[in-house]
């Protein structure tokens, strides 16, 4: 009878309730032992994307440091972000918002993926190494609504923030904010519109000021559009008395083409 391979990330699912901090050393040395395949392209791999699929999908790109728009090599920022910089001050971005990241996204958010985090996270980890991006002291997720939340049964930008927390040794937080309310879809608003709807979108709770004061975060989050929501949420942890916050992203939607 032929070995079936179960995916090393779908075999997370199995995993990751053993994960407490006794059990971590346990749990890693397991997983690397795991059989598994590209989910990419399926060949055999011992990570979730292959060296191929990553060299193809994930290459160096030079980008905007703000806001991660391509850019032309030579310059920093974009004129946007020139003319008006976001409350973040770094952007770590994987790629464009596209094949084959728009269906691993997908997956994570709406199919029931919550372990291609684990894929996914690496991947932003070795993005902010390759482009030299300053550590934080901690990440925050960027969160869903209650009623979101209740929706989707987990909130995808903590299964990232945890699993960055893990890798780096930093601390991780869920409830570092907290989101009152969803504002209406972003994408065909004029800025100032989208400012509006989600002024006061974003709280940092009593709880949680003493973990922002004076610290250097990143932002969690899967994509960024408009960044008109991390910028709300970068706003109110700067206001509750971060140093600094960053925004990790694991895909930025490109600036539509001006002959469109």
């Amino acid at each position: 009878m032929p070995v079936v391979a179960l995916s090393r990330l779908h075999a997370e699912k199995y995993i990751e309730p053993m994960q407490g901090a006794a059990n971590e050393g346990l749990a890693n040395r397991r997983r690397a032992r795991l059989p598994g395949c590209c989910e990419v392209c399926g060949t055999w791999s011992s990570d979730g994307l292959c060296a191929a699929c990553s060299a193809r999908f994930a290459p160096h790109v030079h980008r905007c440091r703000r806001c991660a728009l391509r850019l032309v090599d030579g310059l920093q920022v974009c004129t946007d972000c020139a003319r008006e910089p976001p409350p973040f001050a770094h952007c770590v971005c994987v790629a464009d918002y596209g094949y084959p990241w728009q269906g691993l996204i997908a997956r994570f958010k709406y199919g029931q993926a919550p372990e291609l985090a684990a894929l996914l996270a690496a991947a932003m980890l070795a993005s902010a190494d390759r482009d030299r991006a300053p550590r934080p002291q901690a990440f925050a997720a960027l969160p869903l609504s209650p009623r979101r939340l209740a929706e989707r049964g987990y909130d995808q930008a903590w299964e990232l923030a945890r699993r960055l927390g893990r890798q780096t040794g930093r601390a991780a937080h869920a409830r570092m904010l907290e989101r009152g309310f969803d504002a209406p879809p972003q994408a065909r608003s004029a800025r100032a519109q989208r400012m509006r709807n989600l002024k006061g979108a974003f709280t940092v709770p009593a709880h949680a000021r003493r973990q922002v004061e004076g610290r250097h975060l990143a932002l969690v989050d899967d994509v960024m559009t408009t960044g008109a929501s991390a910028g709300e949420a970068a706003r109110a942890l700067l206001e509750a008395g971060a140093a600094r916050v960053d925004l990790w992203i694991v895909a930025r939607t490109p600036a539509p083409r001006e002959d469109r």
